[in-house]
């Protein structure tokens, strides 16, 4: 694998994480997934420490895994056996949670540092695929029930300070994730509702000519786009995109986009080499 200098400023990454543990199965709709993420750390600089928004985590509070060594979270059922004995035994980063703790705080959240749970599937699934060697310390962060888009922005904008960290920050979800939906395709193996949203997205988050506080408006007011509820009849898997965009307020690269169990998803990196 290629090795990259390491990052001097933060790179902010929202990524489809598949279904489960399937991109590390062999499961074929995953094939597309797979590549990009086996491929992204030599389009990456290597952090110092990795940030993941898992769409798999809500609490009241925004929760920050606070633990030395954290354990993993097999927060899946209905799997082969051999699901639940993958590894990635990451270091954590207390410092770092502490850190993002008091910018929380001096924002007006109420963040609580959590040492027991685990790292979930959003988290270890794709680092296992981008950084095998899981040499880098990472933290997660929990997403907000009540599931406002807005809030979620407001999260990011309070990390906004992380950009100046040599760090990765992963928002872990799926532009698509309508569970019934999955596999029903059209005879032509397309999914045109799929699709719309998933172009709308993609100019949301690129479109240069779109001013921020207007890529905000769209981003709070995501349910107003083409079939949007059909992509995401609960939006937990949109959500980390929100803290993503929060905490940069620029427009985006498209770094993946590409078919995932039959549709359309994407994905977007901030502040990269690519």
């Amino acid at each position: 694998m290629e090795t990259r200098p390491t990052s001097t400023k933060a790179q902010i990454l929202y990524i489809p994480h598949g279904g489960g543990p399937l991109p590390l199965l062999g499961e074929p709709t995953h094939e597309q997934l797979v590549h990009f993420l086996s491929s992204l750390a030599t389009r990456l600089r290597k952090p110092k420490a990795i940030v993941v928004i898992s769409a798999h985590w809500e609490a009241e509070h925004p929760n920050i895994t606070a633990a030395a060594q954290p354990e993993l979270l097999y927060d899946y059922y209905g799997f082969p056996e051999e699901s639940y004995s993958i590894t990635y035994p990451a270091p954590g980063a207390p410092v770092l949670a502490q850190t993002i703790g008091h910018l929380l705080t001096d924002a007006g959240f109420a963040p609580v540092l959590e040492e027991k749970r685990g790292l979930d599937h959003g988290v270890f699934v794709p680092l296992k695929l981008v950084y095998p060697q899981a040499d880098i310390p990472c933290v997660q962060l929990s997403l907000l029930t009540g599931l406002s888009a807005q809030a979620h922005l407001d999260l990011g904008k309070a990390l906004t300070p992380l950009l100046k960290e040599p760090i990765l920050i992963i928002g872990s979800g799926f532009s698509f994730h309508n569970m019934r939906a999955f596999f029903a395709t059209s005879a032509d193996g397309h999914d045109t509702r799929s699709e719309a949203f998933n172009d709308w997205l993609i100019d949301t988050c690129t479109a240069p000519a779109l001013q921020p506080l207007e890529r905000e408006e769209r981003l709070a007011n995501w349910e107003q786009a083409p079939h949007a509820r059909y992509c995401h009849p609960r939006e937990e898997h949109l959500l980390p995109l929100h803290v993503c965009y929060g905490i940069v307020q620029q427009p985006a690269q498209v770094v993946f986009n590409d078919q995932v169990i039959g549709k359309q998803a994407c994905g977007f990196l901030w502040n990269g080499d690519v």
